[in-house]
């Protein structure tokens, strides 16, 4: 059963897949935070939200698959697979959920690498 919470991060997630990035933004605070540890980057408001989001450089329109959605009480994570078509890349993003909007999420983009040779020996490649 998904609580309020992952509700809210639900609909976020389905508002982005619009591509309309400030319809978007109103999934969020008026206070609302976004960081990204990996370039030492945060995010405050909304507004700020919606235009990042709408001048980052795509090649067609951006799609969102939830894969994965956890958590219990006001802290929710997803792992969603984001592309434009062209590039496709994971995000791992913590929500902090506050009433029915998103308050905070701390975001993370891994970026895929090859595996080593050394340990090919106890491990396989799924695909």
């Amino acid at each position: 059963m998904s609580s309020a919470s992952q509700r809210v991060v639900r609909g976020f997630w389905k508002a982005m897949a619009s591509n309309d990035f400030h319809a978007a933004s109103l999934c969020l605070t008026e206070d609302f935070r976004l960081q990204w540890p990996q370039s030492d980057e945060v995010i405050e408001g909304r507004e700020n939200f919606a235009a990042v989001n709408a001048a980052y450089p795509a090649k067609g329109p951006w799609t969102f698959e939830l894969r994965r959605i956890v958590g219990q009480g006001d802290q929710i994570v997803t792992e969603v697979c984001v592309s434009d078509g062209d590039v496709r890349a994971t995000a791992l993003t913590f929500h902090t959920v506050r009433g029915d909007l998103i308050a905070l999420q701390r975001e993370f983009w891994p970026d895929p690498f090859e595996a080593p040779t050394w340990r090919s020996e106890w491990v396989r490649k799924p695909g």
